[in-house]
């Protein structure tokens, strides 16, 4: 009973107007960069695919799943485009949502190494809300007033600008500028289950090469959204020998991290995380923490050498 009702708390929350609706967040997001900021697309100098899965809260009932799977690849020395598809659910389908992200970059050379890149996004939002999967303890159907939503469909824009060289990057973007709001089917009212706001990111980090086995980079990730604290995620990542990745992240009054990466080929990327969190919800008995794994395949690159230090960001 305990897991239904934290359940219940978790996806109400999550939908009811009283707090703001937020992107997925990642804690491997060094891995997963074109899902908050399209400037990105291109900037590795190869055809490059990921996939990432992240389970919060594990062992609580109905908690938040996301999948995310993107591509994206150079087609001139200046230009990028991308595609890529996130679904987040919550509450074992009771609230269901799907992002098509289409995304075009344009790189400007600022000198040999640095370049600043401008990236475009057109998006489509599908939303879908089935309260009848809110069962009790005895499998029985819930009863609620709530009116379902059906695959309701939202389009978006957004946009990003992105500086890097060899050692260094930074990069601010607005994923979606439109604020949608989802009602509850009702012409008398003006109440609404969801609402999706902008999303404002900065990301940046630096790669210190410590001597000839051994890198250190450190990031941080703030993102801002309107009705919603400020979150600021700081992380440590070393890497040795250019195969193995181990590092820590921590996510200002909520969780820290520990993070873990293996460069299998000059191809292959396998990121693992789990976050464990620090709030009132982490001392539940029911919550095991949050796991991220992401796979990453890069192509071998028709633009010549890397644009970037080779698979550190």
């Amino acid at each position: 009973m305990k897991k239904f009702l934290l359940a219940v708390l978790i996806t109400i929350s999550s939908l009811s107007g009283l707090s703001a609706q937020q992107d997925a967040h990642y804690t491997q997001y060094m891995y997963n960069t074109m899902a908050i900021n399209p400037a990105y697309a291109g900037s590795r100098g190869v055809f490059s695919i990921a996939g990432l899965h992240r389970s919060q809260w594990v062992g609580i009932e109905g908690a938040p799943k996301t999948q995310t799977l993107n591509f994206h690849t150079p087609v001139s020395e200046r230009v990028g485009v991308g595609l890529s598809i996130v679904n987040d659910d919550i509450g074992n389908g009771t609230s269901q949502e799907t992002y098509f992200d289409g995304v075009f970059s344009y790189t400007v050379p600022i000198t040999r190494e640095a370049k600043l890149a401008f990236g475009l996004k057109a998006s489509g939002h599908v939303l879908n809300l089935d309260f009848s999967k809110l069962a009790n303890y005895n499998d029985e159907v819930a009863s609620t007033s709530l009116t379902n939503i059906d695959r309701k469909f939202s389009p978006n824009f957004g946009a990003g600008v992105y500086y890097y060289d060899e050692k260094f990057y930074i990069g601010f973007s607005v994923p979606n500028f439109l604020a949608t709001k989802h009602f509850d089917g009702n012409a008398t009212s003006s109440s609404f289950l969801a609402k999706e706001r902008m999303n404002f990111y900065l990301i940046t980090g630096y790669i210190y090469e410590l001597n000839q086995r051994w890198k250190f980079k450190p990031t941080l990730l703030l993102k801002a959204v309107n009705g919603a604290p400020l979150q600021i995620d700081l992380s440590a990542n070393f890497m040795f020998n250019d195969k193995f990745i181990l590092g820590a992240a921590y996510r200002w009054d909520a969780a820290v991290s520990g993070l873990f990466g293996f460069q299998a080929s000059d191809q292959i990327l396998l990121g693992l995380a789990y976050d464990r969190e620090i709030s009132e919800l982490g001392g539940s008995r029911f919550n095991d923490g949050s796991f991220e794994i992401v796979l990453r395949y890069e192509f071998r690159s028709r633009f010549g050498r890397r644009a970037i230090a080779p698979r550190f960001f």
